[in-house]
């Protein structure tokens, strides 16, 4: 737990040093597909559960504040006390995240349609107890303590704001952002026999 609170800063206040030319230091700690579907301007993406405060920092002035920002506030907060943890204290969590930004008309860039982790967590979460529920209904009274460790799960997220199975949906094959191919690659890989050389 951080020593002091995390200090906060609307949508607007920051859009509005932004646009008196303040250097703003932006990191979006979503996954890179919800970041890729859509994030404020001039963002940069470090996922949360691959989040190296000494690397975001290497570089960085202490004088100047780092803002973060995730969805909706909660994944931003965790990434701040873990900055602060390492040793730097001038951090900032955008209040509300990337669904106030947009919210609030301020732009954003667009790409392709993802799904959120919440809902992600939500569907999984929801299907291991009904898979639960019903293994144990029709095979074995024993399935039942999927449901239970589950559900537990849940209270615990709950009370210590915390999710394990965000974290690990977060590092899911389908929340990652391919690279994007070159003309090179592609006739590399039409050619496999061919040399880099060649």
């Amino acid at each position: 737990m951080p020593t002091k609170a995390i200090p906060t800063i609307t949508p607007h206040e920051l859009a509005e040093r932004k646009s008196r030319g303040q250097t703003i230091h932006l990191i979006d700690v979503r996954t890179p597909v919800e970041y890729e579907e859509m994030h404020v301007q001039f963002a940069r993406n470090v996922p949360l559960d691959r989040l190296n405060p000494m690397d975001v920092l290497a570089g960085h002035e202490r004088a100047e504040p780092l803002y973060v920002i995730c969805r909706s506030g909660s994944r931003a907060a965790k990434a701040c006390e873990s900055i602060i943890d390492s040793g730097f204290d001038n951090v900032v969590n955008v209040a509300g995240g990337t669904q106030a930004w947009e919210a609030a008309g301020l732009p954003v860039t667009h790409g392709q349609a993802a799904m959120s982790l919440e809902r992600q967590v939500r569907i999984a979460a929801g299907s291991l107890v009904l898979i639960g529920a019903l293994l144990g209904y029709f095979f074995n009274v024993n399935f039942i303590w999927l449901s239970a460790v589950i559900g537990g799960g849940l209270v615990f997220s709950g009370v210590t704001d915390t999710c394990g199975m965000g974290l690990l949906l977060a590092a899911m094959p389908w929340n990652q952002v391919r690279a994007k191919v070159s003309t090179n690659d592609v006739a590399s890989e039409a050619h496999p026999d061919r040399g880099c050389c060649s």
